[in-house]
């Protein structure tokens, strides 16, 4: 009988699919022009008061335990709804000139199989679950947890100077508590689960930093206080865009020596994968036709001369001309006050062709 997956990745597949309960649009802050969908509702810098975190706790798919420690923790419902924005935003990001756009549509039927892009969606959760958790603390968004604890740093004096250090050794000992995790079966998609979750937090590691800041006269360095801080999340998304398209496909050997399971690559004799590198077990659908995973690419708008061959997946591309007003000849006015005119520009778009 196939042995049970390992909790970790049953709760980070939740997660993923609490992608499939967001309808609401907006824009993400990275180029100010692509479309992206998150969780409807604000995201308070403040923690929820009173018993309304408590609604949030049972609001959400989580086992007994964990929502134990979610109504015990009255900031770990909206870091947990914040991780989810994050995976989401950043995965419909980095794939938006893709043949897989990180499509709400096929979700589900893709987290049942081991494609690369599966890898993707464990490692983008687990790094986005890790990466929240640590604000939330040197936010003060959890109540259990605070400043990192680098050497030389008060933490009385590290909210004083505006420089509490993102708690990243909290997150990673809480993330194991809240997932459960423990030792992996002999069953392989079970251990490559476990890997991929293991990829996405060690991006986020990846990309602690320490940051210093100056005290004295004049700006003198007479004292230096030094924090740890955690890169933006758009850098821990394009590390893990790399190690998707550099992922390794692996199977399943045998250890002689002690007898356990472990993953190595197709070639025989290969070594085993890097604890950085996405790993996966199928490969992957064209994804140019609407199946079970996907919508396909048909309507798919395109870049003509860089993305309209790969995307159409040579079925060609339509083109239209349109309209679009914007801005122009502006001018300043004394005082402080900008007149402009209002231009209109034709410009062709492209979308491609669904047979």
């Amino acid at each position: 009988m196939r042995s049970r997956l390992p909790r970790t990745a049953c709760i980070l597949r939740i997660i993923a699919l609490c992608i499939l309960l967001s309808h609401a649009a907006a824009y993400f802050g990275l180029t100010g022009r692509e479309p992206l969908v998150f969780l409807p509702g604000p995201f308070p810098n403040d923690a929820p008061t009173g018993k309304a975190h408590l609604k949030q706790c049972e609001q959400m798919t989580l086992t007994r335990r964990q929502k134990r420690l979610c109504r015990r923790e009255p900031g770990l419902a909206e870091t947990l709804r914040e991780s989810v924005r994050l995976s989401l935003l950043e995965c419909r990001y980095q794939f938006r000139n893709e043949r897989w756009n990180c499509s709400l549509d096929g979700r589900g039927s893709l987290l049942k199989k081991a494609f690369k892009e599966t890898a993707f969606l464990l490692a983008v959760s687990s790094a986005a679950l890790t990466h929240a958790l640590a604000k939330a603390c040197s936010s003060g968004r959890m109540e259990r947890c605070t400043c990192d604890d680098s050497p030389g740093i008060q933490h009385r004096e590290a909210w004083q100077w505006g420089v509490c250090g993102d708690n990243l050794k909290y997150s990673t000992k809480f993330l194991k508590k809240f997932l459960g995790q423990k030792r992996v079966s002999k069953d392989l998609r079970a251990h490559m689960e476990a890997h991929n979750i293991n990829v996405g937090t060690r991006a986020v590691k990846s990309g602690l930093k320490t940051t210093c800041k100056c005290h004295g006269v004049s700006g003198s360095c007479a004292v230096r206080t030094c924090w740890k801080q955690l890169s933006p999340f758009h850098d821990t998304g394009r590390l893990l865009k790399y190690r998707y398209d550099t992922a390794v496909k692996v199977l399943s050997v045998t250890n002689a020596a002690t007898g356990e399971t472990e993953l190595a690559g197709p070639r025989r004799h290969s070594q085993s994968p890097r604890t950085t590198d996405l790993v996966y077990l199928e490969d992957s659908p064209s994804f140019c036709r609407p199946s079970r995973y996907s919508p396909g690419t048909g309507g798919r708008s395109c870049a003509k001369d860089t993305s309209c061959q790969s995307l159409c997946c040579g079925r060609g591309y339509n083109t239209a001309m349109h309209l679009t007003s914007l801005s122009c000849h502006c001018q300043v006015r004394w005082c402080c006050h900008v007149e402009c005119q209002t231009c209109v520009r034709e410009e062709e778009r492209y979308t491609c062709k669904n047979a």
